[in-house]
């Protein structure tokens, strides 16, 4: 289906962060949207607000009429969080609607335009985020996480040509993308019930790297190790923090109250006195590579240096909750080791003479039986370590697989488990200047009261 021959939109699971995103550029376009989810959330309440029509019952008889007698122009978009028994999905598979998963949608519309695409199995939301604000005048975006410049998952600007998506490793979603620009900043072993294997997860990044579009471009972390035969029309590009051998790097790195200033160096220019508007060395280093890749969609550098400074970060990205000289609460989406490991490494280097606790809470029991002993690596960078039990996501249990399972094979006797519903209270008591929350799972809805009842027992 071609997106002009499309009058009307209807998305099943329709108040996921990835899918509220595209309902929204549908709606902002002049389609017609509305959409099935299983509970009303912030999300759904924001998308009725905005004139999008959403049932929270699995029935047939709740679809608008205006989709079920013009199915010719109505295209059904679903995520494959939805099973294959719900009703409303069965219907419209069994009458032959043009039915795409939403990874298939964002292909439609990075195909129709310039599309940009993020992918890594760490850092794709902050890195697609950054450049999207630095691009904000000038492009649409698909985002995995709330701008705080925004408060929103989506950028629409229907005059631009450029399309930002994050290129999303899971279930091979990335390779419904064939995108002009790409970046990627990992790629390691995860989602192993997907891939069995990293050969499987490296053979599929190459798969998605021949997939950019001819004369397109690749911007990768130095030291990754790319195949650049799978695509030979291409051109490759290297970044990295502060490596000189890198075709993208920073120089002249300074911290000025918990903010970085720098220099950025480009194949073909130098600019000075650029300061990144968000803390944290991963963030400096996902800064470097969105610079280079606003920079080819021809951005302007005043742009860039104000919007770079202006730039507020993404909900749960080394989100600042507080920041005292009595103590410094910080909540963070971190769920894999590298991405532990990453978040831990830069608090340090802002912090370096400070404790910090982990307040961790592992995702999926696939990920933490494959990486048990890396988590206790991650995790053994602090100096308090403090689990609870497995977010289980879409899994069932498996035998044997808990977050013991981590917990012993962390060095640090400063370690211990505690139960969801007492985490709140372990924060309060620890002793320590520095508080992380970590995971992919439901801790951030404790992240409000933790932070009230700090700010009660540190700043009366």
């Amino acid at each position: 289906m071609n997106i002009k021959d499309i009058h009307r939109v209807y998305f099943v699971g329709i108040g996921g962060i990835g899918m509220s995103a595209i309902a929204r550029w549908f709606n902002a376009a002049g389609y017609s949207v509305a959409g099935y989810d299983k509970t009303p959330s912030d999300i759904t309440n924001n998308l009725i607000n905005e004139g999008i029509n959403i049932s929270f019952t699995d029935s047939v008889e709740n679809i608008d009429s205006e989709y079920i007698r013009q199915k010719e122009t109505t295209l059904v978009i679903y995520t494959p969080a939805i099973p294959n028994t719900h009703k409303g999905l069965k219907y419209f598979t069994s009458n032959s609607y043009t039915v795409l998963k939403r990874s298939e949608a964002l292909g439609l519309l990075v195909a129709e335009e310039s599309g940009i695409a993020v992918a890594g199995t760490h850092g794709k939301t902050s890195i697609s985020t950054t450049i999207a604000w630095l691009m904000n005048n000038n492009c649409n975006a698909f985002l995995g996480g709330i701008s705080k410049n925004i408060n929103s998952n989506v950028i629409i600007n229907t005059e631009s040509k450029h399309v930002i998506v994050e290129a999303d490793e899971f279930d091979r979603s990335f390779l419904t993308l064939y995108p002009e620009i790409a970046v990627i900043s990992s790629i390691d072993a995860d989602h192993l019930d997907i891939y069995k294997d990293f050969k499987s997860v490296n053979d599929a990044f190459h798969q998605f790297i021949s997939q950019i579009k001819p004369t397109g471009i690749l911007i990768y972390k130095l030291g990754i190790n790319i195949n650049k035969s799978v695509n030979n029309e291409i051109k490759y590009y290297t970044y990295s923090v502060d490596d000189t051998s890198a075709d993208f790097y920073a120089s002249n790195i300074k911290i000025e109250d918990g903010f970085y200033r720098f220099t950025w160096h480009a194949p073909n220019e130098v600019v000075t006195d650029f300061k990144l508007g968000v803390p944290g060395l991963y963030n400096l280093e996902n800064a470097i590579s969105a610079l280079a890749c606003a920079r080819f969609a021809d951005t302007n550098i005043s742009i860039l240096r104000t919007n770079l400074e202006s730039y507020s970060g993404v909900n749960r990205r080394f989100d600042y909750q507080i920041r005292s000289k009595s103590i410094v609460f910080i909540d963070d989406y971190a769920h894999h080791p590298q991405e532990i490991k990453a978040c831990v490494n830069s608090v340090r280097h802002l912090y370096p003479d400070k404790s910090i606790t982990a307040i961790f809470q592992p995702h999926l029991f696939t990920r933490t039986k494959d990486f048990a002993n890396e988590f206790a690596s991650s995790l053994d960078l602090c100096d308090n370590i403090i689990i609870t039990d497995i977010y289980p996501a879409r899994e069932k249990p498996i035998p044997g697989v808990d977050s013991h399972l981590i917990l012993d094979k962390i060095h640090n006797n400063n370690k211990l488990h505690c139960d969801y519903n007492e985490l709140v209270n372990k924060a309060i008591e620890v002793n320590t200047d520095i508080i992380i929350t970590m995971g992919a799972g439901d801790i951030d809805r404790l992240v409000p009261e933790i932070k009230k009842r700090l700010l009660k027992k540190y700043l009366k």
